[in-house]
């Protein structure tokens, strides 16, 4: 990422999407693939360090850690996916929810500032490849696969002639959009944070440098403005991933449910 967004004669020039592609480090692997490895040592250390010496009285670490778990278990696999089928998915569904939490943090990090799924193929990846053929895997386990098609596209008690308007409706959003969506929320997130970061940080590193009088002053008002809403996105990374796990197991929830 530059670290002026300066043209020549000191002309402001604001960061935009470009400026996410970032150059190789080595061959052909930048920066976010870096990233999403080391998220996944990352999480892996945290869970491996907390279990290693479990105690009955835990200490900080440990609480921290069983706090992660006992959310993901049963704020959000339990309550998604329903107190007889949840056990199983509890491992994705915390996978999923800290994975893609400590990917959105390295946004705010600093030296690293970057937060990996404001590439679009990470989140795209993440719910075609993994979420969505568990949740249709279980419902044609569940449901077989005339059952899972009729369980989908055609809700009871609905009158007949709706079934034109309604089934291609359900077809189009349960088989497609969904894990579109699935991947947008995130993505447009973490993209849309760290670009007002960005021009945040650059505009009052531009007024410093190149303006004059009271508006080096403003540089002030800028970087104020930036630190506020670093909080904010901190905020907004939490709860993106919290929804992406909300989101997978409900959907998996949907898929597994004797009623539609």
């Amino acid at each position: 990422m530059r670290a002026l967004w300066l043209a020549e004669g000191g002309e402001f020039v604001p960061p935009g999407a470009g400026d996410f592609f970032l150059p190789p480090i080595f061959g052909s692997v930048t920066k976010p693939m870096v990233l999403i490895v080391l998220s996944v040592v990352i999480i892996s250390a945290f869970f491996l360090l907390a279990s290693r010496r479990m105690q009955i009285v835990p200490g900080r670490f440990q609480y921290f850690a069983e706090s992660v778990y006992d959310f993901g278990r049963n704020n959000i696999a339990r309550e998604q996916i329903g107190s007889k089928d949840f056990l199983p998915f509890v491992p994705l569904i915390l996978a999923l929810f800290t994975f893609v939490l400590v990917n959105n943090i390295f946004g705010i990090i600093p030296i690293i500032q970057f937060p990996s799924f404001s590439h679009i193929g990470f989140p795209l990846a993440l719910s075609l490849l993994v979420v969505y053929p568990v949740y249709h895997g279980m419902g044609f386990k569940r449901h077989g696969f005339i059952g899972y098609f009729k369980h989908q596209l055609f809700p009871p008690n609905v009158p007949k002639p709706i079934y034109i308007l309604l089934t291609p409706i359900e077809l189009f959003t349960k088989f497609i959009m969904n894990p579109i969506t699935l991947a947008i929320r995130v993505f447009a997130a973490m993209f849309a944070g760290h670009l007002i970061l960005m021009v945040f940080a650059i505009a009052g590193e531009f007024l410093l440098i190149e303006g004059s009088g009271a508006l080096k002053g403003v540089s002030v008002v800028a970087f104020a403005f930036n630190i506020a809403m670093t909080f904010v996105e901190a905020l907004i990374m939490v709860i993106q991933a919290y929804i992406f796990a909300l989101l997978s197991a409900n959907y998996i929830g949907q898929a597994m449910s004797s009623d539609h």
